[in-house]
């Protein structure tokens, strides 16, 4: 078991806050600002990366809520019981607007309705049921890991930050990083609460890790494959997909991904307390970029 302090993830970040919020996507994908189906630059390979991270986020989040409330039980804590519940509230409204946004996506012609659906729920749920409560737990804290690898680098990348495109949806990405900042920690020390193994902890990752280049690259291949542009254009795919993977979002994940394999590692160990000030601040101050999306 490790020696670290869950209570110092509550003082480095705050407790997550689960924050009322509606996106304006009444308009469509574009917002009314020319960037039409392709709404990330117009660039296709990046805009179909982009909603299919979207398409899996509902069952995904839904899954996370699922493996803590699961071992909820197991802490008697009242500052991580306060944490899990914030976690939960913020998870729930994530769903909540990406599934609102993959609406309009799947409407554009992006293949990500089957994410969500019922048959994948099912799926799901059997599965879990299957999975002992610790392990589940132990892929949620893993995934969450990505998910705050992902959320460091759209908030504190210049790069990403400059890719001109749909103004709503890049302000669901940058609100949708802060709160997993925020709660990044929450899964894996209600796991270590719980008790769990660091054995358990580290080959979870393992496995998350060894599947993630055939997965991403599979899902981004089968997307493409059924949009009638990209098959008509097969060499500006070719050089789409070299600049992902060469391009911000993935330059440099998996190493950043394998600290998680350290023993005792600890998601606060990397330091993001900084970044959160700033993203709060500017996303919700006084004058912040949507405070007239809070409800």
């Amino acid at each position: 078991m490790t020696s670290h302090d869950p209570a110092r993830s509550s003082h480095s970040t705050g407790y997550p806050k689960a924050r009322r919020i509606r996106f304006r996507f009444d308009r469509g994908v574009d917002d009314g600002d020319g960037y039409g189906r392709y709404f990330a630059d117009g660039d296709m390979v990046l805009s179909h990366f982009l909603a299919g991270l979207s398409g899996g986020f509902p069952a995904g989040e839904e899954s996370f809520i699922r493996s803590v409330r699961r071992m909820s039980d197991r802490t008697v804590d009242p500052a991580l019981k306060s944490r899990v519940a914030g976690f939960i509230g913020q998870e729930s409204t994530h769903g909540q607007e990406h599934r609102r946004l993959n609406e309009l996506l799947a409407g554009e012609g992006y293949p990500i309705r089957w994410q969500d659906s019922k048959a994948v729920h099912r799926w799901r749920i059997r599965v879990e049921n299957r999975t002992p409560a610790l392990v589940h737990l132990a892929q949620t804290a893993a995934l969450e890991h990505y998910t705050a690898i992902l959320a460091e680098r759209i908030l504190s990348s210049r790069e990403i930050q400059a890719i001109p495109g749909s103004p709503e949806v890049w302000n669901l990405l940058n609100w949708h990083a802060v709160e997993e900042l925020e709660h990044k920690s929450v899964a894996l020390d209600l796991y270590r609460a719980a008790g769990g193994s660091e054995a358990i902890r580290i080959i979870a990752m393992a496995v998350l890790i060894a599947a993630t280049v055939p997965l991403v690259a599979l899902g981004l291949a089968v997307s493409l494959a059924k949009d009638p542009v990209a098959r008509r254009r097969p060499r500006q795919v070719l050089r789409g997909i070299t600049a992902l993977y060469r391009g911000p979002f993935f330059r440099g994940f998996l190493r950043d991904a394998a600290i998680y394999l350290r023993p005792e590692f600890h998601p606060d160990d990397v330091n993001t307390v900084d970044l959160l000030d700033y993203w709060r601040s500017k996303l919700f101050g006084p004058d912040g970029d949507l405070k007239d999306h809070l409800r």
